[in-house]
């Protein structure tokens, strides 16, 4: 059906309730800084966040590609969608009745809307059914298996328990007959399946504990079914419906999220029961899997109440465990390799899963095991490692080149150089004197083959970008040809500062926005003496620093002239607006410069076959800084020499 044009109340209720926050945490990992958040942007490829959100003013905005807007802009560019599609799913997301403009085609549009609603209705229905099932005498056996688990009544109506009757057709029959929902709806939401022969169709739980399935708003989306004979599988889930997708769901995560943001980490537990016994326990930031790899939806979903971005996999410690860890890692490697998840391991002892763990532990002993979990990378090391020998040659070399993979992929440079040093410790077999030559042996296999090839279309583009800037700023490369003056440009901020209390406060303010420290090491000694006074900044600063530092009589006699103003001092004192905003522009035009000639180098000495993304950031910040320079040039009004004639 073709969208119709929907009503501006309609839009504009859309707007006050789809916080941009939420919207965007569906698609990258935020980390609160300061009042806004920031991540990677999904516009552009990026190693460093530039993509910023405020949750007070509701919008978006990278500083690397200039996207920006509100939550309806994000999702009609990331997905390409029209604006009236993206309204409407976030009316069904936030259940904003829907107002068209054109009367005839409003029925048909809450029709489709209102399917939704309808399943979870059914779903409520079924949910009371189930849980009522459990208290009656065929729920018997359902209550026994609880009981065995040590699941106390309280925890068995915080989850909303219950059991499917052994009968084929019983919650069909419930549902169909009783409550008269379509059958068709009821097929939709997952509950019953039609038959292969002989028409009619048959509950997909039968004889089975019941476990709720929610959402994040706490509404029942579908079920999970836990076995009470030796039926397989074991655990059954609902089939994928309009709400259900298991490989976006994360289970309990509408009672973990408050827990997850008060203690700033999430766990991720692989059974419900396991999730189940911990939140009993008071553990309450857990949520488990569906026994499937983590996607990155589901991680999202997740860390959007976490801002250290913490997250705990805990599984069995024995080789299925380490499979099912390996298994549910997923797609959140990456994640982890580039530093945007902090992700550890937890196998708890003797091959117990968590809720078997906590019926002969306390959960203080549980929660010192998840504080001392090891990230990621170390879990990954140490079974690289385990059960090798690295006093036999082959197991050394199967665990350096695997070690080396290993290191090859963590994009954070630090993070590299840490566990370059962490393995060549591990590889030394604790002879201190080999770590050095470990180091050196896994810097060079790391490191990309260096070929001599032919320049690529992306590096003559880049090549004549850079060189048309060094064109046109010649200055950048060599010693800058106002640098005589950067001196003078220093003198006259200092000397402002030492004569005129007003313009103090303006000197500091202009410094700290442009992240400037003073170059000449003179100046950088004078100015920290001034920030170092305990006495009031008044008109006595001059004589109280004379005073304080004369043992610094070398360092004092080259900034002596700066405690003395002559008449033409005093004119260009005067004209103190004119000249912090020139003298700062020249300072930090020194600062962008040196930058200038530092990603130049590391340009030149970057292959662009081998490591095309880098060289190509290279490339990109040295013209950004470039044009920085051009826009300074461009703020001075007045140049030095200028001001200096007066």
């Amino acid at each position: 059906m073709q969208i119709p044009r929907l009503h501006p109340d309609t839009i504009d209720e859309i707007k006050q309730r789809a916080d941009i926050v939420d919207v965007v945490s569906e698609y990258v990992v935020l980390r609160k800084r300061g009042k806004d958040f920031v991540g990677l942007c999904p516009f552009h490829d990026e190693k460093t966040p530039s993509f910023t959100v405020s949750q007070t003013k509701q919008m978006y905005f990278c500083f690397g590609c200039n996207a920006g807007g509100n939550a309806i802009k994000f999702l009609m560019e990331l997905g390409k969608h029209s604006f009236a599609e993206v309204v409407l799913d976030l009316a069904r997301r936030y259940q904003v009745p829907v107002q068209t403009l054109e009367p005839e085609q409003r029925q048909e549009l809450q029709r489709q809307l209102s399917l939704r609603e309808q399943l979870y209705e059914v779903l409520a229905s079924t949910t009371q059914f189930y849980q009522h099932a459990l208290k009656t005498a065929a729920g018997e056996k359902a209550i026994e298996y609880l009981g065995d688990r040590q699941i106390k009544e309280e925890t068995i109506q915080q989850f909303g328990l219950g059991y499917a009757p052994a009968g084929w057709e019983t919650l069909y029959r419930y549902l169909v007959q009783d409550k008269h929902y379509p059958v068709q709806l009821v097929e939709k939401a997952g509950l019953i399946k039609p038959r292969k022969e002989g028409g009619g169709y048959y509950d997909v739980f039968r004889d089975r504990l019941i476990i709720p399935i929610r959402d994040v708003q706490g509404r029942v989306i579908g079920f999970g079914g836990r076995t009470l004979t030796d039926e397989q599988p074991k655990y059954l889930n609902s089939p994928e419906t309009e709400l259900f997708s298991k490989g976006k769901t994360l289970f309990a995560l509408d009672q973990a999220k408050a827990g997850i943001s008060q203690v700033d980490s999430a766990v991720v537990v692989e059974g419900y029961f396991d999730a189940i016994a911990l939140h009993a326990a008071g553990i309450t930031n857990v949520v488990a899997s569906l026994g499937t790899a983590l996607s990155i939806e589901q991680v999202r979903n997740v860390l959007r109440y976490c801002d250290s971005k913490q997250l705990i996999l805990n599984f069995d410690a024995d080789k299925a465990g380490t499979n099912a860890a390996e298994r549910a890692i997923g797609e959140i490697a990456e994640l982890a390799y580039k530093g945007e998840v902090q992700l550890k391991i937890l196998n708890l002892p003797n091959g117990k899963d968590a809720d078997e763990y906590l019926r002969e532990y306390k959960p203080e002993d549980y929660r010192e095991l998840l504080a001392n979990a090891p990230l990621w990378l170390n879990w990954q090391i140490e079974q690289i490692t385990q059960d090798r020998d690295l006093k036999q040659a082959t197991d050394f070399q199967q665990v350096s080149q695997e070690l080396v993979k290993l290191l090859k992929r963590i994009e954070n440079k630090d993070t590299r150089n840490y566990y370059v040093s962490y393995c060549a410790e591990i590889l030394s077999l604790g002879d201190t004197r080999l770590i050095p030559l470990r180091v050196e042996n896994l810097l060079t296999q790391i490191a990309p083959a260096r070929t001599q090839r032919q320049p690529t279309p992306l590096r003559k583009h880049s090549r004549a970008r850079v060189e048309k800037a060094t064109t046109d700023n010649s200055d950048t490369f060599g010693t800058l040809r106002e640098r005589g003056l950067l001196d003078q440009a220093e003198a006259l901020l200092l000397r402002i500062y030492l004569h005129c209390p007003e313009q103090r406060q303006a000197i500091i303010a202009a410094l700290e926005e442009r992240d400037l420290q003073f170059s000449l090491s003179h100046h950088r000694f004078l100015w920290q003496k001034i920030l170092e006074m305990t006495v009031d900044i008044d008109a006595n600063l001059v004589s109280n620093l004379q005073d304080r530092y004369l043992e610094f009589s070398e360092e004092m006699k080259l900034v002596s002239h700066l405690f003395h103003v002559s008449e033409k001092e005093q004119k260009e004192i005067l004209r103190t607006p004119q000249v912090i905003q020139v003298t700062t522009a020249c300072m930090e035009r020194v600062l962008r410069e040196k930058r200038c000639r530092r990603y130049l180098e590391l340009w030149k000495q970057t292959d662009p076959e081998a490591e095309p993304e880098r060289y190509q950031s290279y490339c990109e910040a040295f013209y950004a800084e470039n044009q920085r320079i051009q826009e300074l040039d461009r703020q001075r009004l007045y140049s030095i020499t200028d001001l200096l004639s007066g």
